[in-house]
Formats: C-alpha cells, sequence, structure tokens
C-alpha cells in the first residue's frame, strides 16, 4: 500500500515524485513545464488556490493521469470543464496517442489553456474549444471530467457527447458509491452502466476513484 503524501507547506513546491518518470516517460520534462504553469499562472489567475502548490503532482496531475490505461488506444477524448486542464493535459502527457479537447466556458479558463497548450507544444493533438458542454455538438470516444459535477447534472450534460460505441470516465472522490446511487433512475433512463474503479498512475501513487459510464 502507498505511503501517505506528507503535508507540504502552503506555497513550498512539492518534490518531483520518483514515479513521474515511468508516468509520463519521453514527456516527463513536458509535465514538469506544465507543473510549473500550474504553480505559477495557475494560482495567479484563480485557477488553482494558494495551498496547491504544495500537492500539484500527487493531488492533481499524478491523480489525473491515474485514469489513463482506462482510455482506448487512438482515442478522441473531450475533458468537460476543464478549467486549469485537469485531467485532460496530464492525460495527454501520459498517453500521446490520444486527441484531446480542452472544453471549458469561461473565457479567462480557455485563455489560460490555449497559453498552456501552446507553451508545452501540444497544439498537434490537444486543442481548446470554448463551449459549455450542453452547446457543444461533436461526439468522442471517450468524455471525461474532474471536479465539474455531481452525476446527476454531468450525465445530461455528457451522454450526448458519447459516441454510441462510447464511454464517460469521470473523477470523482470518496462519495462515487453514493453519486452512483443517488444517480440510478437517471441512469437507467440513459440505457447507461456504472462501474466505480479505483485506479493509480503508478504502484506506488495514491489511488484515484472513477465512475466509468458505458452504454448497455
Amino acid at each position: 500500500m502507498a505511503e501517505p503524501t506528507p503535508p507540504q507547506q502552503e506555497g513550498v513546491p512539492e518534490p518531483v515524485p520518483a514515479e513521474v518518470g515511468a508516468v509520463f516517460g519521453e514527456q516527463r520534462d513536458v509535465a514538469a513545464r506544465y507543473v510549473d504553469i500550474l504553480r505559477s499562472r495557475g494560482v495567479e489567475w484563480g485557477l488553482l488556490g494558494p495551498r496547491e502548490p504544495g500537492r500539484l503532482w500527487s493531488r492533481h496531475v499524478l491523480n489525473s493521469a491515474a485514469v489513463a490505461s482506462l482510455f482506448p488506444l487512438g482515442a478522441h477524448v473531450v475533458d468537460v470543464g476543464s478549467g486549469a486542464g485537469l485531467p485532460g493535459i496530464p492525460l495527454a502527457l501520459a498517453r500521446p496517442d490520444l486527441g484531446m479537447t480542452l472544453l471549458e466556458p469561461l473565457q479567462r479558463r480557455a485563455e489560460f489553456l490555449q497559453l498552456a497548450v501552446d507553451e508545452l507544444e501540444l497544439e498537434e493533438r490537444v486543442r481548446v474549444v470554448r463551449a459549455r458542454a450542453e452547446d457543444h455538438d461533436e461526439v468522442y470516444d471517450v468524455v471525461t471530467g474532474r471536479a465539474v459535477g455531481a452525476l446527476s447534472k454531468m450525465v445530461p450534460w455528457c451522454e450526448p457527447l458519447v459516441a454510441d460505441d462510447g464511454q464517460m470516465i469521470l473523477l470523482k472522490g470518496a462519495s462515487a458509491e453514493d453519486e452512483v446511487r443517488a444517480a440510478q433512475k437517471l441512469l437507467s433512463r440513459a440505457r447507461l452502466s456504472a462501474e466505480v474503479l479505483s485506479v493509480r498512475a503508478h504502484p506506488s501513487s495514491e489511488p484515484t476513484t472513477a465512475v466509468r459510464l458505458r452504454r448497455r
């Protein structure tokens, strides 16, 4: 079992975890540059709180990359309500075969995302679209999202974006099982099956809880 991550002092950068190289491979340095962007501009622009620089790798980047193994090879993916690029950018770095769309309705956040994509030189496989999920009319192999809302809100927004043989992979917290139970009627009407998964970016990383929704 992974050792718990020690608390970091506010504003003190978290040491780069040893498993980063195994998770991101040749994209390790790009991942480190992304963490620098989150630590500086992400906090300055208010996308992350002042305490977050001390836990960016463990709480945000590796947490996001933990679901990378669940995505089909070469999948077209949309990260709904991408915000600071979580989980979309870490997923794109851990899985360079994915085509990633970062969907974000707020102008300031969309500007942050475009700057990050440009600076990390990810334009060929990561795009930023400023729109609400309910107004976006494309379909994807996988719809993902992190800390966007409860399943009762996410399913109506995201289900139209999922291809017929596609799926949703939503990063959740400890309340995942409760959310699935509360949304059972909605899931039944949408003909979706739900599976709660615990996954890790690396055997030594902390677990991430995800809900995978697929059409019946």
